[in-house]
């Protein structure tokens, strides 16, 4: 197999490139908060570092970023820290709010405080997802799915349209998946409802379920190349040409068609699903005033909300973001009709059944 000469160095630094098509420091000074600091846990590229320091430099608070890979384990740190967190804001999917909610871990999102709000698009600030108990827990950020990606160069388009070549013999030691993220679709793959809501009155069959797609995991464990967390992670490994195909979210991919590397993704015909990633206030944040100063700041302007899906590939949530796009950057984040059709939307009213059964069966298939 001949490796792809690719220059890496400028690859890894396309993401810090650009962040800096940002709003104008006016945007920035309307926060006029004071203090000294704000501590956000959320994925790479999530804050652009231009926007990160334009904020620093006119408000006064420094802003702290931790880098999350997994929602589980941002859950399991919260709760630890509880009822007196060390985080202010936080990366939370739309579809695991009520685990987190549930938990007293968030606090009521008051938009009025936000100024800004009425610049997200209402497809999703007003969905139902999106209000829970008559109250907003975040503010959409970016929108997404989770996909087949494969280089063009070693993967047919015919054989992306099924999710079962990443299972094949053919790739033996090429691929690499979530596995939290694949057990969702291999429950979709089997005819099953991977939100498992339609369990919710029968968890011994939910159960049934996740032990299927559990086995059916250890049973594929001889042909992935490796189990990965974050997509920094997915990206490096088609860089260096370790893997020809994996699920992914469409985030990293997107980045990569966007640097010119022989990249396509799918929406295959068994289906997939799509979420929504927020930012979320801490209950008890000990920087809560700080924390809507941020969150006010980052929804100034549809520019902020473009250089968030240049640097991360994600869809924006803001209006009028999509005008501050080259043709291909929007072309990396579009699909066909066709494909969407076969897409869902993660839901949360069986996340309590959902991951309390899917999140020991991860630790399984790691350890089989």
């Amino acid at each position: 197999m001949t490796k792809l000469t690719l220059n890496r160095r400028r690859f890894m630094g396309t993401a810090a490139m650009t962040g800096v098509a940002l709003a104008s420091p006016a945007y920035l000074r309307r926060a006029n908060a004071a203090g000294d600091e704000v501590n956000i846990w959320t994925y790479n590229d999530f804050v652009p570092e231009a926007f990160k320091k334009q904020f620093e430099a006119d408000t006064g608070i420094k802003v702290n970023v931790r880098l999350v890979d997994d929602q589980g384990k941002q859950f399991n740190l919260l709760a630890a820290e509880a009822p007196n967190p060390t985080v202010d804001i936080m990366t939370v999917a739309g579809h695991r709010f009520l685990q987190f909610i549930d938990s007293e871990l968030l606090a009521p999102l008051d938009t009025d405080r936000l100024s800004n709000w009425g610049n997200i698009n209402p497809t999703f600030s007003e969905s139902d997802w999106a209000t829970i108990n008559g109250n907003k827990w975040g503010a959409p950020i970016l929108s997404g799915m989770e996909v087949l990606s494969y280089n063009t160069d070693l993967v047919t388009a015919e054989e992306a349209q099924s999710w079962d070549t990443l299972f094949s013999e053919k790739y033996k030691g090429q691929t690499a998946y979530i596995i939290q993220d694949m057990m969702s679709i291999v429950m979709l793959m089997k005819g099953y409802d991977g939100n498992m809501v339609a369990y919710m009155d029968d968890p011994d069959k939910a159960a049934a379920i996740v032990e299927e797609a559990k086995q059916f995991l250890i049973e594929k464990k001889p042909l992935v190349r490796k189990y990965y967390d974050s997509g920094a992670e997915f990206q490096q490994m088609m860089v260096n040409q370790d893997i020809a195909l994996g699920h992914s979210w469409n985030g990293p991919a997107a980045a990569l068609i966007n640097d010119g590397f022989p990249l396509a993704m799918t929406i295959p015909r068994e289906g997939s699903y799509g979420f929504v990633y927020t930012f979320n206030i801490a209950n008890n944040a000990p920087n809560a005033d700080n924390a809507y100063a941020f969150l006010d700041a980052i929804l100034a302007s549809p520019e902020i909300g473009a250089s968030m899906t240049k640097a991360s590939g994600f869809i924006s949530t803001y209006k009028g973001a999509s005008e501050y796009l080259t043709d291909l950057e929007r072309k990396s984040t579009s699909f066909s009709e066709e494909e969407l059709a076969n897409l869902q939307f993660f839901r949360a009213e069986a996340n309590e059944l959902k991951y309390g059964l899917v999140d020991p069966a991860v630790e399984a298939i790691k350890a089989a």
